[in-house]
């Protein structure tokens, strides 16, 4: 025991080294969920009750030189930032921006899309899923980008005008209360093996009716009658099979598909193409270059990620800047240190002192603590270094790739 104890104050001199970034415990006082989203929740006027604020083992930001300004990069059109409430759907907000941007780029439309309709849909298809496989597959909130693509190819889209599922005069979108119904119906029809799949999806439907409201099976826009698929073919002109989804995984042969192997990816998609990191790096920094858009997906409950800053970086506490790598990537998704929290949309980039830094839209709450008039509201910075290690997927359109 001696032994080993000398050994190792011997070695932890050096393995500390060269470490320049600072942590510390950061409180934060109720931010945008609390005072906005939360009041609409309750639709309350009065003050929130006064509750201790919220610590969070943080890096500390407040020495280094931050690309936290809009005005600092390149930008690539889409619409205004738009908050996804109290519901855990960043992934269709995430995977609508994407389109809205796809469209301006290849029609030169600028149009607001439903991403509520996409969530309908999913819901739909998330209970067919349990059906079929007798209440084994995954059914929550959380889903993955390429979701959108999937019910937009299934089901078509809509414009945010003809169908936004806010009822009762609500401003932000909550789903506790309609997940709860689903989930109980659904285990219901698991206890007593009710597996009549006609039966199951008219009330699933029945049940989102009541909470998000009826999907339109046409609608009025831009002077004409449109059905969702009419609408995705003749005036959006989306191509779902277009887009290509991407991840960087040893799990895997390169330059070959394979499944994305999280929780939210409950339809089992093998359908992404596995790229070694510096390739994957190389094909979005191109990508964006070249005016092209991307949705992301990947892991923001990091300690170097800030609600303060808005401002997403890799402490050198949790590894330098030269390790960061395929294998340690790797080695942070297999023991689950990295995991797979949310979908944003990556829509400019800039270099600064040499490093490249991108500029994320966002619907979130933890993106509009900073002031509502700022460059920041809404939007986040992140450095390569954190795309290199805790960004897992990307979405971009086949012609990058082609």
């Amino acid at each position: 025991m001696k032994k080993l104890l000398l050994t190792f104050c011997l070695i932890a001199p050096f393995v500390m080294q060269g470490q320049t970034d600072k942590a510390i415990f950061k409180s934060y006082e109720p931010g945008f969920y609390q005072n906005f989203i939360l009041r609409d929740v309750r639709q309350v006027n009065e003050t929130l009750t006064k509750k201790a604020p919220d610590r969070r083992f943080q890096m500390d930001q407040s020495d280094k030189d931050l690309a936290n300004n809009r005005a600092e990069y390149d930008e690539i059109w889409a619409q205004p930032t738009l908050s996804q409430g109290n519901a855990g759907t960043c992934w269709a907000y995430g995977g609508t921006s994407f389109f809205e941007s796809e469209v301006k780029r290849l029609q030169d439309k600028e149009v607001k899309l439903s991403e509520i309709h996409t969530v309908y849909w999913e819901y739909v298809e998330k209970a067919r899923e349990f059906v079929r496989t007798r209440g084994e597959s995954h059914f929550s909130q959380g889903s993955q980008a390429n979701a959108v693509t999937r019910m937009i190819k299934m089901y078509g889209a809509v414009p945010e005008v003809a169908y936004d599922g806010l009822l009762h005069g609500r401003k932000y979108h909550t789903h506790d209360a309609m997940m709860k119904e689903l989930q109980t119906y659904l285990k219901h029809i698991k206890t007593n093996a009710i597996w009549d799949e006609d039966q199951v999806i008219s009330t699933v439907r029945s049940i989102l009716d009541y909470h998000i409201g009826a999907v339109p099976e046409s609608f009025e826009y831009a002077g004409k009658t449109w059905t969702p698929e009419t609408f995705r073919d003749e005036y959006l002109k989306i191509v779902p099979d277009d887009y290509v989804d991407l991840m960087s995984s040893m799990e895997y042969p390169f330059q070959q598909k394979g499944k994305y192997d999280v929780p939210d990816n409950w339809w089992n998609c093998d359908n992404y193409l596995n790229l070694p990191l510096e390739e994957y790096m190389d094909l979005l920094n191109k990508s964006l270059a070249a005016g092209y858009s991307v949705a992301i997906g990947g892991d923001v409950s990091e300690a170097g990620f800030s609600r303060e800053t808005n401002v997403a970086l890799i402490p050198d506490f949790d590894i330098r800047s030269k390790d960061i790598g395929q294998t340690a990537r790797e080695f942070r998704f297999q023991n689950r240190s990295t995991t797979d929290d949310h979908i944003m949309h990556i829509i400019g980039y800039t270099k600064k002192k040499g490093d490249m830094w991108y500029l994320v839209k966002d619907s979130s709450s933890g993106s509009r603590n900073v002031d509502e008039t700022g460059n920041g509201f809404g939007y986040y910075f992140m450095h390569e270094d954190y795309i290199k290690l805790k960004i897992l997927t990307f979405t971009v359109h086949k012609s990058m790739i082609d």
